[in-house]
């Protein structure tokens, strides 16, 4: 997980051995009843298949893949502007959700900071290897039948209530 962080911070993405390593070693918790939610995984095409070969194996199966689309000045605008607490982890946004304590969280009043990997030069850099290394899952995963593509706009009510109605649907 520290291997993980490392990369994160700097913007970059994990590479897949670290991402499958995590996978492999949290699997045992994946046979739940009611199913579970991969989030962020696979964002390479050699992870989606080697997820692919795992899952038979495991009794598992896919459902649908997520793709929530967004233009990429509002994906810079909503990661930038966040501000997580350093105390109790507490996350806010400088317009959407501002804390009403300037500079503080108003919980714990804990300094609030923006991380690393919040910063517009490293969302641009973990754009373009999204571009690169993630985007061919669109195709992999639409080839299967599983690609659920969902508008990111609007509320996280309303992106979650496109989310669950496309689930349901399936």
């Amino acid at each position: 997980m520290t291997a993980a962080l490392d990369y994160m911070r700097k913007g970059a993405l994990v590479p897949d051995s670290t991402v499958w390593e995590m996978v492999r070693e949290r699997s045992g918790c994946l046979n739940c009843r009611g199913g579970f939610i991969l989030d962020g995984f696979p964002r390479t095409l050699a992870q989606a298949e080697s997820l692919q070969s795992l899952m038979p194996g495991d009794g598992w199966s896919l459902g649908a893949v997520v793709h929530y689309e967004l233009a990429l000045a509002e994906i810079v605008e909503r990661l930038s502007g966040r501000r997580t607490c350093a105390q109790c982890k507490a996350v806010y946004h400088v317009t959407r959700q501002p804390s009403r304590v300037e500079g503080a969280c108003e919980r714990c009043r804990g300094r609030l900071f923006q991380r690393d990997d919040d910063r517009p030069e490293a969302i641009t850099v973990r754009m373009e290897a999204y571009e690169r290394s993630t985007a061919p899952l669109i195709d992999f995963y639409l080839t299967l039948g599983l690609l659920l593509t969902i508008p990111a706009v609007g509320t996280p009510e309303e992106i979650c209530a496109r989310t669950i109605a496309g689930l349901e649907e399936r």
